[in-house]
């Protein structure tokens, strides 16, 4: 076969997708037996699970202008420039790496038959590139650093060492984590326009929403028709709140402090990278693919340790113009509760000092819920922290079960 027909999604409301249309790599349905039985002939690759959800979210548009996997030229001019060879703003390498011996038996010009970790054909990709990157580079570039205390540094040293790039033609979707909040790009903007919404703000989180989320999410709200609640869901790491705990409690936090006509709440079934300013830009971009007109950037968006200065996320914006972004962005600073104003605020409205303000850190209060402490109510609400300590404490059983079973 020399070409599969691609789904065509016809009247997608809302803005531009990044580069002007959104992109649809699934292939139409009247092709897809033939296109599995060919596949079933093709050498395979199996993908892990970064690759996996990096594929559906290529296939489904949220990834545009990209329609497969990084080739060389891409992938070096994203890592020394933020932009893909033909100069779109593209801050992310996303890549497909696979063992050195696996390698071996490909070369460029082949196709090559995607499996997920279960080892299920979901789609097939043309080899067009076959390149041992340079992961110092990679890293120096992508993550400011080469330590591998670095989730993101780690991560990538995991991964095979060399990366094959090509387009790609999927005809399965996995199976979804929360199916009630699972929407595409497509979906998303459908909904945006069948509630009249025409500025969306987006706001990412691997985190369970505070008060200091709230407050910046509420502002933005008065000058918006809605905001996308958009967690990601995917792969994170080992220390952060799992996705389920965070899904119950943004459920409960909406029900009862959101106007429910003006709030979506949709995963986002990406892996985390971690790559603090770069991964800004990263999902400001992936938000408009998903309809978002306006984007919340917050204090060390997507940081992790004191690998990136507080605002740099911020500050690397300063790299593009407006134009070539196409979303408005909605910086915010570090919000607190402080005693004195008896509110929440940041250092522009708060006149007072850090002693005064209620300051903690992520890495605190994970370690507070896991022991079972509840965050001041100043922080986080009573209702939020119980839903997040309970769920840890079942979730920390359950590992505790397996273990003692896998001794046995």
């Amino acid at each position: 076969m020399n070409a599969l027909r691609l789904q065509q999604p016809s009247n997608v409301p809302g803005i531009p997708a990044h580069s002007g249309q959104l992109v649809s790599r699934f292939i139409d349905v009247e092709e897809i037996e033939e296109a599995m039985r060919w596949a079933a002939s093709l050498p395979a690759v199996r993908l892990d699970s970064v690759s996996e959800s990096d594929l559906e979210l290529i296939a489904d548009g949220a990834f545009s202008p990209l329609t497969g996997f990084m080739t060389r030229d891409d992938y070096e001019s994203v890592v020394h420039t933020m932009r893909l060879a033909d100069g779109t703003v593209w801050s992310l390498p996303i890549t497909l790496p696979i063992g050195e011996q696996e390698a071996a038996s490909f070369r460029e010009g082949m196709w090559i038959t995607l499996c997920n970790q279960k080892g299920v054909a979901v789609g097939v990709m043309y080899l067009v590139s076959r390149f041992r990157p340079d992961k110092q580079v990679e890293n120096r570039e992508v993550y400011q650093t080469t330590d591998c205390a670095h989730p993101g540094v780690a991560q990538l040293w995991k991964r095979g060492a060399v990366y094959l790039g090509g387009p790609v033609w999927v005809w399965r979707r996995s199976e979804p984590l929360f199916p009630r909040y699972t929407r595409d790009p497509v979906a998303t903007r459908s909904l945006f326009a069948q509630r009249g919404w025409k500025r969306i703000v987006g706001f990412q989180t691997r985190n369970p929403v505070h008060r200091a989320h709230e407050y910046i999410q509420k502002v933005a709200l008065e000058s918006v028709d809605g905001l996308l609640l958009h967690p990601l869901v995917g792969q994170t790491k080992e220390d952060d709140i799992p996705a389920d705990v965070r899904m119950h409690s943004y459920e409960v936090l909406l029900e009862r402090y959101y106007p429910k006509n003006r709030v979506v709440l949709n995963v986002f079934p990406a892996a985390m990278r971690y790559a603090g300013p770069r991964e800004a830009v990263f999902h400001a971009l992936v938000r408009k693919n998903y309809g978002c007109t306006h984007f919340i950037v917050g204090r060390d968006h997507a940081g992790v340790g004191d690998y990136y200065g507080t605002y740099a996320a911020q500050e690397i914006f300063s790299n593009f113009s407006p134009e070539e972004l196409g979303i408005t962005l909605m910086f915010f600073e570090n919000a607190f509760y402080c005693r004195v104003c008896g509110g929440m605020a940041t250092a522009k409205t708060c006149p007072h000092s850090d002693r005064e303000r209620l300051l903690l850190s992520g890495t605190k209060v994970r370690t507070m819920l896991r022991a079972g402490q509840a965050p001041p109510p100043e922080f986080s609400r009573p209702e939020v922290v119980q839903v997040l300590i309970e769920g840890l404490r079942v979730r920390e059983n359950q590992q505790d079960v397996q273990m003692v079973g896998g001794c046995v």
